[in-house]
């Protein structure tokens, strides 16, 4: 069986922010809410307590770092970070920026379903554009 989040960064090149030391940052297809991107780690790893200590903090530093320049990109209320991997076993953070304007605030987003935001290609490339910019400065 094939993880999808092994496949993840070759099957949506349009949805690529950034290739890090030792992780991927991807928007997420659904803007729902706004700024929504996956962290995950390059190479397939299901727990945190399977990383060595030095590489587990470097993954953590940039969850950390996505996470800032979400912020700073989007002025959410907060940053909600989300790593479970029930149904996709490999190490993979939603990192969702949270606006108490959204209709699920301030439950969690998987509190009910929603329907999908899907953005204009341009309105991807300008949103994976700002956060990149940030990313890499």
């Amino acid at each position: 069986m094939t993880c999808p989040m092994c496949t993840k960064w070759h099957d949506e090149p349009d949805l690529r922010i950034a290739a890090l030391e030792q992780c991927y940052v991807m928007l997420n297809r659904d803007q729902f809410f706004q700024g929504y991107c996956f962290v995950f780690t390059r190479e397939h790893v299901t727990e945190l307590f399977h990383l060595e200590k030095k590489v587990r903090a470097a993954v953590m530093a940039e969850v950390s770092s996505v996470a800032a320049v979400l912020y700073s990109s989007f002025a959410p209320a907060k940053i909600n970070y989300e790593l479970l991997g029930n149904m996709v076993p490999h190490m993979h953070w939603h990192v969702v920026p949270r606006f108490t304007t959204d209709p699920l605030w301030p439950r969690p987003i998987w509190s009910e379903p929603h329907t999908a935001v899907a953005l204009a290609a341009a309105e991807y490339a300008q949103r994976i554009k700002l956060i990149r910019s940030r990313l890499e400065a």
